[in-house]
Formats: C-alpha cells, sequence, structure tokens
C-alpha cells in the first residue's frame, strides 16, 4: 500500500481548517485514512500548526511520502531538518 501524507479538508464553506492524515494514495481527499498526525489552520495569525513529531517522524521512516504542502507545513513545525545524531 502505497500511503501518503496529506491535508483533510474538514469545516464550513468558506471557513475551512485542515487535518494532517496518513492516507492511502488511492483513497480521495476526504476519504478513509490510516492515521491522524495532527491538524493545520490556515484562517488564524499567525496560521495553527501542530503535529505529533514522533509519529510524523514514524510514518516517513516507514516510507510515507509527504505532499508539497505537508512538507512545508512539517518544515515550519520542525518536524523536518536536521536530525539528532
Amino acid at each position: 500500500m502505497a500511503t501518503r501524507i496529506r491535508l483533510r479538508r474538514e469545516g464550513r464553506k468558506g471557513q475551512s481548517y485542515f487535518r494532517i492524515v496518513v492516507a492511502d494514495s488511492r483513497s480521495p481527499r476526504d476519504g478513509r485514512f490510516v492515521a491522524m498526525l495532527g491538524h493545520y489552520n490556515p484562517r488564524t495569525n499567525p496560521a495553527d500548526i501542530q503535529v505529533n513529531a514522533e509519529q510524523a517522524r514514524a510514518w516517513l521512516d516507514k516510507g510515507a511520502l509527504p505532499t508539497d504542502t505537508v512538507r512545508s507545513l512539517f518544515k515550519r513545525a520542525g518536524v523536518l531538518g536536521k536530525r539528532p545524531a
């Protein structure tokens, strides 16, 4: 199963926020997912990003590929970058 780490849209029309989930690459955007890693709210100032870093690193080590948006969110949250030796 090829897994992706991507955003799942939640909320009402015009008031969206997103959950960061691990899902099968063939499932739809808001469909079934395997695990939830955190959430992202772009409507707050500054944007609210909360990620379970341990789970995210574990999924990345297992081979899950993040989308471009999730990769940038992980960098902002400090999940990606230099790893301790």
